[in-house]
């Protein structure tokens, strides 16, 4: 894109990384110091500006950070306490250890933004719903979601007005040691 889009992007980086053992958005990755460090860079290049959603600041060199400052390890806590610090815009969400979201991908679900407060990648297997452009207007109803225990981003859906695009390309997640090996490779 050879202008950015006049959008904020938020990295998702305050999960548990169970499955990977250690915590993932840490790991040295395509030259920079971690993996949130890589996407941060890549998403400065598409994006007015980038944050970074974490407990704590526990990068060197320090990022921009929104602190999810609630107990629980939840993707409906983190995107509430998001959505709650923008008014009447639409905020792009993409976890860290989805390093390789194409600018296709990205700007194919920016102007698909029309008469919806929701706009997420999938391919032919998943629907990624930490992929993609939420309203900051859902601040509330997340907010209510979690407070009642429901996690899954898949019922703040049902409450907005929600498109899904399917692509062609592969979305690469890395949750697993081999899965993060076999990305770093491909930077």
């Amino acid at each position: 894109m050879s202008n950015k889009l006049q959008v904020t992007a938020v990295i998702l980086a305050g999960g548990k990384s169970s499955r990977m053992g250690k915590d993932k958005t840490l790991l040295p990755f395509g030259g920079y110091p971690t993996l949130t460090h890589f996407c941060y860079a890549r998403f400065s290049e598409i994006f007015k500006s980038v944050y970074v959603s974490s407990k704590e600041q526990k990068f060197v060199p320090n990022l921009p950070l929104i602190k999810d400052d609630f107990d629980s390890f939840s993707p409906m806590g983190a995107l509430a306490v998001i959505l709650e610090k923008f008014n009447d815009e639409f905020i792009f969400i993409n976890p860290a250890d989805m390093p390789f979201t194409s600018q296709n991908v990205i700007k194919t679900l920016y102007e698909n933004l029309n008469e919806v407060k929701i706009c997420v990648a999938k391919d032919k297997e998943f629907t990624h719903s930490l992929c993609g452009f939420y309203h900051s207007s859902l601040a509330l109803k997340a907010k209510e979601l979690y407070e009642k225990g429901e996690h899954k981003i898949g019922l703040l859906f049902k409450e907005a007005n929600f498109k899904s695009i399917e692509f062609d390309e592969k979305f690469y997640n890395i949750n697993y040691p081999n899965e993060y090996e076999n990305l770093k490779e491909r930077v």
